[in-house]
């Protein structure tokens, strides 16, 4: 169990383990990593403290035909495209164009950006085509901290940047939820509740995020280590192979979001589709291995020290409804779908 920042209790366990309901024929989210370049080098950031990027020098962008065949199969099912990488996707020179294609095709988009390049522009056509939702990676509320956990990025620039993507927003009456994450990080530890109370003042929700090692940073460097799944006889199983499949630039599949290095291959979405490998009998193998608690079988999850932080309730779709619920209030209209696992939650 758990308490978020309004002291309701979540429970991070499930109900029970297994595919999610309404994910049996198409993963409720498909996270591509549209780029492995960066504008910043925050320190906590695995790409930072590695040299993954490197050998991604072949396709540091994702070509936009590989993108289009991901979309166009997204759209289908109306599943969310979570737009994210081993850097900033708003480098990506034809991103919005590539955003404005998944949303014509039925797509739904949550586009993850450091929101230093988040220009009025790029703003309004990103609410034009009611992007589902743009989460902020903020981190901080003062200009002295976010030098430190952003390094290389401008705090004056992002709060006037977010500021005017939520006054426009709620200008047009958008569906685009928009959300701010914060790092609990030794570095903003003694910040944590302001820096929450400052972004919960302009955007819909905020997300606190436990620090992640990702295998390669330091987990001294983690404010809060409590895990959300405990250690138990039967090791509960990551809800993201049951909701969620991972793209690389390349368009390589892979297994979960751990994955960051493109260990695991299902193929490449170039020359497969995703149901085949999300219905597949390779993918099914290692989610029942989960289901049986033999994670030692699976390389990747053999070794993911991150497993304990992977809550099956308190994760993206909850920050959503959430989001929803504070946006649809605050501009006088009905709330709207936002799809995927959000539906199972209730009033988590």
């Amino acid at each position: 169990m758990g308490k978020d920042n309004k002291n309701k209790i979540i429970v991070h366990l499930p109900k029970e383990s297994g595919i999610k309901k309404g994910a049996e024929e198409f993963p409720f989210m498909v996270v591509v990593s549209v780029t492995y370049v960066c504008n910043a080098k925050c320190p906590n950031c695995p790409y930072t403290r590695s040299t993954i990027r490197q050998t991604y020098k072949d396709r540091p962008f994702i070509k936009p035909e590989t993108f289009g065949k991901i979309a166009d199969e997204c759209g289908q099912y109306h599943s969310y495209i979570r737009v994210t990488g081993g850097g900033e996707p708003l480098l990506h020179p034809q991103m919005i164009e590539l955003i404005e294609y998944a949303k014509k095709v039925g797509a739904r988009i949550g586009l993850i950006t450091n929101g230093s390049l988040l220009t009025p522009d790029k703003a309004d056509r990103l609410l034009a085509v009611n992007t589902d939702a743009i989460e902020i990676s903020a981190d901080a509320a003062d200009r002295e901290t976010y030098a430190v956990v952003r390094t290389g990025l401008n705090f004056d620039k992002l709060v006037r940047n977010v500021r005017y993507l939520v006054k426009r927003r709620n200008e047009l009456k958008s569906d685009t939820r928009i959300v701010a994450s914060v790092i609990n990080q030794k570095a903003v530890a003694d910040k944590l509740e302001s820096t929450v109370a400052f972004w919960k003042g302009i955007v819909d929700e905020v997300q606190v995020r436990k620090y992640l090692t990702w295998g390669i940073g330091d987990p001294e460097q983690s404010a809060d280590p409590t895990p959300y799944i405990p250690d138990l006889p039967v090791r509960v199983p990551c809800p993201f192979p049951f909701e969620r499949l991972n793209i690389d630039s390349r368009g390589k599949i892979e297994f979960c979001g751990y994955d960051i290095a493109g260990e695991t291959d299902f193929g490449n979405v170039n020359d497969v589709s995703i149901k085949s490998v999300w219905q597949g009998e390779k993918f099914n193998q290692w989610r029942e291995l989960l289901l049986q608690g033999k994670f030692e079988e699976i390389g990747i999850c053999r070794k993911c020290p991150d497993w304990r932080y992977r809550s099956w309730n308190y994760n993206y779709w909850n920050v959503l409804k959430k989001a929803e619920r504070k946006k649809a209030k605050e501009l006088h209209i009905e709330e709207h779908d936002i799809g995927g696992a959000a539906t199972l939650l209730g009033d988590e």
